[in-house]
Order: C-alpha cells, then structure tokens, then sequence
C-alpha cells in the first residue's frame, strides 16, 4: 500500500510541476509569457542573453553565421544519448556554425559536474528559470532549433538528433 501511495503522490507532484512550468510569468520586471513573442519556424530569432558555465553573459541570436541551438537537461536520457554527437558536431563545424547547448532550470553546479564527468567542450548555456524555453514553447527535451545565417529559424525538432541530421539541415542552408 505504501509503495501505491508513493506513485500517486509522485504523480501528482508530476501534474503540478507541468501546470506551473505553464503559467505565465508573473514577476512585473520581466515580459511574460503571453507578452513575450514565441519563436517559430520561418520567424526571425530574437536575440537574447544567458549566462555561460564560466558566468559570462553570451548573447544568442546574432546574424552571420548558423546558429544549433538546443534545449536539453542532464536527467533526460534521449538528451544524454544525442549529446556525444552533438559534441563531434559543435567541435568539427565551430568556424561556420554557433552552437548553443542550452540547460534547461538545472543548477550551474549540476551542469558543470555533467559536462566535467564526460568531458564536453560545446558551449553550454543556463536557463535557469525555463524563459527561453518558454519563449521557444520547449515542451519536450531535447528540441533543436536551427536558424540560417539571415537570423531566421528554419528548422525545429523535438526529440534526439544525430551528427549526419545536423550536417544533412547545414548543409541544405
């Protein structure tokens, strides 16, 4: 009996994190969510700012190059899976394509130990409290966002990506 109890209440913590992951923000310095322009395929990307594993404040979204973007957490395992080949991806096309890893509400302390432990090079960006991926409508990790060198978006995938997926959308840009 106990062990029931234990999934239901697990299950209700569940269903009350996705409802509050969903509210709008309501801290009245920031734009929430219902205000704050989503990104969507064929949209222009909206440059934004987040903090990289070092502190330093990088901005995303700056036209010229590609940029890979995606939202991914260190519990997610399909993310943990596609995360080797993202790594050869980012390291073999650094010159002509910016990639972002960006960690979606996990702590600098737990990325930074999950980057350390596998030895990742990629730049890896925090989320800390979900407003990107909220501005992305991220409702499933990992999710690649593509963005051509004019700074539109032109490619979104929810779920893992392989090396030749990524290198089969670059090249067709």
């Amino acid at each position: 009996m106990g062990r029931r109890n234990s999934l239901i209440v697990i299950g209700v913590i569940m269903v009350a994190f996705g409802y509050w992951y969903t509210l709008p923000n309501t801290d009245v310095n920031k734009p929430s969510s219902s205000t704050a322009k989503s990104v969507k395929v064929e949209q222009t990307l909206p440059p934004f700012t987040l903090p990289s594993l070092d502190g330093s404040e990088v901005t995303v979204g700056q036209p010229g190059k590609i940029t890979v973007i995606n939202f991914w957490a260190t519990w997610c395992p399909p993310c943990k899976e596609e995360m080797p080949e993202l790594e050869i991806f980012a390291k073999k096309n650094q010159e002509k394509v910016n990639f972002y890893a960006i960690n979606l509400q996990e702590s600098n302390e737990k990325v930074s130990d999950f980057i350390s432990k596998y030895k990742y090079t990629m730049p890896v960006l925090l989320d800390k409290e979900g407003t990107i991926g909220k501005q992305f409508q991220v409702t499933a990790i990992p999710t690649t966002i593509i963005v051509n060198q004019q700074g539109m978006v032109k490619f979104r995938k929810s779920g893992g990506m392989t090396g030749n997926e990524l290198e089969d959308i670059i090249n067709k840009l």
